[in-house]
C-alpha cells in the first residue's frame, strides 16, 4: 500500500520532514500488542519495538504509540523488526479513563477522520450513553456519526430516531441491520480511499458484523447477545487498523461496558449546545444550574424547551469531569513532590561526594 492509501497527508509529510535522522522511514500503527507493535509500512508490514529512549521519557500514556499513530521507525538488522524513534502530531485523540477507580487515561485510537457510534435498537438502547459517546467524539477532534444498528428489531423505529435526533443535533444518523444487510450503503459516502473510520460502542450492538458486512467476508467473530438483558460478550479483543477493500480504514475496538470521559470539556459544550446556548443567559455567570437563582437553563427546563433528563445527564456528566480534574490534579501535583525529593536526594549525593573529594 502507498503511504497516500493509509492516510498520510502532507500535514504528515510536514511533520515527518522536520525530523533530521535519515534512516527513518514513516509507518502506520496498525496494531498493538503491549510493548510490540505491528505497523504498516510502505513496501509492507513488520513488527516493531518502542525504542529506549521513548520509553525513558514517556510522561504517560500519550506519549506512547496508538493504534492509528503515524510513527518515525529505524529498521533493524533483525528480520521483520523495526524500532518506533518518534511519534508525529495526531489530527485526532480517542481517549478515555480506565474502566474501575484507578485514575489513569487509555488510548483507543489516533488519528481518526470520522467515528461510527454504534448502539443497538433492541433493549439496550440508551440515549444517554449515546450523549457520552458524541462527548468523548466530539473531544477527540474526529467526526461523530451515529450508527442505530438492528432496526429489524424494533417496532419503534421511527420514535427512537426522533430521540436521537434530539439530543444529536446537526449529526448525521443511520438506522441499519447489519444482520439482514440493509441500510449499510448509507456508510459508504464515509468510507472514501485514505480516510480512517473508528466504530465505537458497547458490547453487543453488532459492530464484528458490520465490520464483517463492510470488509465483504467473515473475518471478526461474532456473538449473539444474552436474551435476558441484550447485552453481548466481547468478540474484538484488541484495537487493529484493517484496510477495506474500497480504500478506506477501519479501526475496530473492544465493546466497552462502560465509557469514563478523560478530558471533555469542549466535547461536553458541543454534545450539550442547547444547554450551553441558554446558560449565558444565566444571572451568575458560574450557575451550575442546580439550586441558583434565575437559572435560565431551569428556565428552559420548566418550559420544556430542554427535557429535563438531558439536564440531568448534562450535569451528571460534568460532575464526573470535575471529579476527575481533581483526581489528576492530586496525581500531579504528588508526580511533582516525587521529583522534588528525587532531585533534593540528588543534589544532596553530589554535595557529599565532592565534599569527599
Amino acid at each position: 500500500m502507498t503511504l497516500t492509501a493509509l492516510g498520510w497527508t502532507p500535514q504528515d509529510a510536514e511533520a515527518f520532514g522536520r525530523l533530521s535522522a535519515g534512516d527513518l522511514v514513516p509507518a502506520r500503527v496498525a496494531v498493538a500488542y503491549g510493548a510490540t507493535f505491528r505497523v504498516y509500512l510502505e513496501d509492507g508490514e513488520t513488527l516493531a519495538d518502542i525504542s529506549g529512549r521513548m520509553r525513558h521519557d514517556a510522561q504517560g500514556r500519550r506519549d506512547l504509540p496508538a493504534v492509528g499513530d503515524w510513527v518515525a521507525v529505524k529498521r533493524t538488522d533483525q528480520a521483520d523488526r523495526a524500532t518506533i524513534q518518534a511519534i508525529l502530531p495526531r489530527r485526532s485523540l480517542f481517549s478515555r479513563k480506565v474502566a474501575g477507580d484507578q485514575t489513569a487515561e487509555q488510548i483507543m485510537a489516533a488519528n481518526v477522520d470520522t467515528a461510527f457510534l454504534v448502539t443497538g435498537l433492541d433493549h439496550d438502547f440508551n440515549v444517554r450513553r449515546v450523549e457520552r459517546y458524541l462527548a468523548v467524539t466530539w473531544s477527540s477532534g474526529a467526526r461523530p456519526v451515529i450508527v442505530l444498528n438492528k432496526a429489524d428489531l424494533t417496532p419503534n423505529l421511527d420514535a427512537q430516531c426522533d430521540e436521537v435526533r434530539a439530543i444529536a443535533i446537526d449529526v448525521p444518523i443511520h438506522a441499519v441491520s447489519a444482520k439482514a444487510e440493509h441500510g449499510l450503503d448509507a456508510l459508504e459516502r464515509y468510507l472514501q480511499p485514505g480516510q480512517t473510520v473508528a466504530l465505537l460502542g458497547s458490547s453487543g450492538v453488532g459492530k464484528s458484523t458490520i465490520i464483517n458486512r463492510l470488509l465483504g467476508e467473515d473475518r471478526q467473530r461474532t456473538n449473539e447477545v444474552r436474551a435476558s438483558d441484550q447485552r453481548g460478550r466481547h468478540t474484538t479483543t484488541h484495537r487493529e487498523l484493517v484496510p477495506l477493500p474500497g480504500g478506506a480504514l477501519l479501526i475496530d475496538t473492544p465493546g466497552m461496558r462502560e465509557l469514563q470521559l478523560w478530558s471533555a470539556d469542549e466535547g461536553l459544550q458541543e454534545t450539550f449546545d442547547d444547554v450551553e446556548a441558554r446558560a449565558v443567559d444565566c444571572y451568575f455567570k458560574d450557575c451550575r444550574h442546580d439550586s441558583e437563582p434565575r437559572c435560565a437553563v431551569k428556565a428552559a427546563v420548566a418550559d420544556g424547551a430542554i427535557p429535563e433528563a438531558r439536564l440531568q445527564s448534562y450535569l451528571k456528566l460534568q460532575r464526573e469531569q470535575r471529579q476527575l480534574e481533581a483526581r489528576q490534579d492530586a496525581l500531579a501535583q504528588q508526580a511533582m513532590k516525587r521529583q522534588a525529593r528525587a532531585g533534593a536526594k540528588a543534589l544532596q549525593k553530589r554535595i557529599q561526594d565532592k565534599g569527599r573529594d
